[in-house]
């Protein structure tokens, strides 16, 4: 079993680390739709208007399957339909469903549209972190009284130690709960994960 979650794990880096190294070494291209507008020095009010405009505005990282990759400067509020936009839109090889065109963007943000492909390599990827096992740091009362020997009292006892220790950082710290001991761990490890 431990075999299979250390499988899970490379497989789900090995997906990132593609995900990072496909399209998003294309050549940067700078787009900067204040460049026209300029401000005469020795004008109080044109140069705080300067400022206002550039404290509303978000540069993001627009990458992968668009046609003109680069460094965008939208509005603040702008959406990543904006983004891709802005950099020309999909390519025919985009998983053009993938993201979520409709969320807003925030500066500094990389926006990478993957390919049809990456997507579902990633799609897959996620499939199998989701295996069935407990997640201790997430798991509802309910998820964690499916688990062999954790009662109510106990379900009750592992929230409030991860709510008061900040998470679990290993399955073994499942052990500092009282009245789960070696035994009780032993039975469930591999069914809860963190």
């Amino acid at each position: 079993m431990r075999y299979r979650q250390e499988r899970k794990k490379l497989l789900w880096m090995m997906a990132l680390l593609a995900l990072c190294l496909t399209g998003c070494g294309k050549k940067a291209a700078v787009y900067d739709s204040a460049a026209e507008e300029t401000v005469t020095e020795g004008t109080t009010a044109e140069a705080a208007d300067s400022e206002e405009e550039e404290a509303a505005s978000v540069w993001v990282y627009v990458c992968g399957e668009v046609r003109t990759p680069g460094v965008y400067e939208l509005p603040e509020g702008s959406r990543i339909t904006d983004a891709v936009e802005a950099a020309g839109g999909m390519t025919e090889g985009a998983a053009g469903t993938y993201l979520n065109l409709a969320e807003t963007v925030s500066d500094g943000q990389k926006i990478e549209v993957p390919s049809v492909e990456m997507a579902q390599t990633l799609e897959e990827a996620a499939a199998e972190g989701t295996s069935g096992l407990v997640n201790l740091n997430r798991a509802t009362e309910a998820e964690l009284m499916t688990l062999s020997g954790i009662g109510e009292s106990k379900a009750k006892e592992i929230i409030r130690y991860r709510e008061s220790k900040g998470g679990f950082q290993k399955p073994e710290d499942l052990m500092n709960i009282p009245g789960i001991k070696e035994g009780v761990f032993n039975k469930i490890r591999d069914q809860i994960t963190v």
